[in-house]
């Protein structure tokens, strides 16, 4: 006779088949819906900055759901699209003579090349070199005709997951509450934590960027730097990419001064970024990021990277916070599984609901 000791439990069975199951379905989903994932994650990202908003208006001033809806979906629309129209407005300013800024362009190119084979005696605009840059500027022109379609498709499903989100709030995080297979304590301190990384990756990083921009742009007005305000608009982007930063940006308009001869003021430029515009990257990141959420750096720079690749823009946020969840869902299943009495980085039961108020 079999061992029944040794036999897998009935209850076993069935719960990995109702796992397995789970799984494959939720797979099929995410594979078939991908394209609408980024506006998932960009709503819970919306959803959890104006949280206290939305639950102030319906539950203190007493406002219907759609209305309130409505007004923080506006607020956002207004808050996001107006910056957007503004950078587009002056790139168009900019670039409304197509003949003069090609001309102009050329220039800083050719400028830029002449300076660095004389120092360095590499053709950087050699034809093999030409033809790689026509073949990726053909490929990634097709990217972002392809990418500006996709956009709008995000934005447009986004806003319309925000408001169902935003609607009822309370049946929402019951629903996400009730569906974790977790101790109460670990749900909060799951929430607790997505809450911080949201909040310290959506509001910080842009922060953080545009004081940079500021900070830039001083240096630009002093040095002679040309077009300023575009420069101060694209040092804003370039900040965001992971490694490089604002450097992308201010690198180049160096090297370009340099080159036309204004050596001074290249170098005063060069200097001014590297150490004024680096140092306020350090305070607002050890400041305001570290008083949002202790993020270290590491996670911040392989995060983007990782969340860049498997979600486009949106991971500049969800990014960091995929590493950071995976590391504290090890330690949440430990807490509920372990037998043993090794100390877990895990806050008290009681520490994490006086944090948090997650009550329905």
């Amino acid at each position: 006779m079999p061992n029944k000791k040794h036999q897998i439990s009935e209850i076993v069975i069935k719960q990995i088949f109702l796992l397995l199951v789970i799984v494959v379905l939720a797979l099929l989903i995410a594979y078939n819906l991908s394209l609408f994932i980024p506006s998932l994650l960009g709503a819970i990202t919306l959803y959890v900055i104006t949280r206290k908003y939305n639950l102030y208006l319906q539950e203190e001033k007493n406002w219907k759901p759609w209305a309130a809806s409505l007004l923080i979906i506006l607020g956002t629309l207004v808050i996001l699209i107006l910056p957007v129209y503004f950078i587009i407005d002056m790139l168009i300013d900019k670039l409304g003579n197509a003949t003069a800024y090609m001309e102009k362009f050329n220039i800083f190119i050719d400028k830029i090349h002449d300076y660095i084979y004389s120092k360095t005696h590499i053709d950087v605009l050699s034809e093999d070199n030409l033809t790689k840059l026509k073949d990726n500027v053909g490929k990634y022109s097709t990217s972002a005709l392809s990418g500006t379609f996709n956009t709008l498709t995000v934005l447009v499903s986004m806003y319309f997951i925000l408001y169902f989100l935003l609607e009822k709030p309370r049946l929402f995080e019951r629903l996400m509450r009730s569906s974790a297979p977790l101790k109460k304590s670990n749900v909060n301190l799951l929430g607790e934590k997505i809450q911080k990384m949201v909040m310290a990756n959506a509001i910080g990083i842009p922060v953080v960027a545009i004081g940079q921009g500021i900070i830039a742009i001083i240096g630009y007005f002093i040095f002679g730097a040309p077009s300023p305000f575009l420069l101060f608009a694209l040092t804003c982007v370039g900040a965001m990419l992971p490694i490089v930063g604002a450097a992308i940006v201010y690198v180049p308009v160096c090297i370009f001064m340099i080159a036309e001869g204004n050596v001074g003021s290249g170098i005063g430029l060069a200097l001014y970024c590297v150490i004024v515009v680096g140092l306020t990257d350090n305070l607002l990141r050890f400041t305001l990021l570290k008083k949002l959420e202790n993020i270290h750096p590491l996670n911040t720079v392989f995060g983007i990277i990782l969340g860049l690749n498997v979600f486009g823009f949106m991971g500049l946020i969800f990014g960091p916070i995929l590493i950071s969840i995976t590391v504290l869902l090890i330690q949440v299943y430990r807490d509920e599984f372990a037998d043993d009495d090794n100390e877990l980085i895990l806050p008290e039961p009681k520490e994490i609901e006086e944090k948090i108020d997650l009550s329905i």
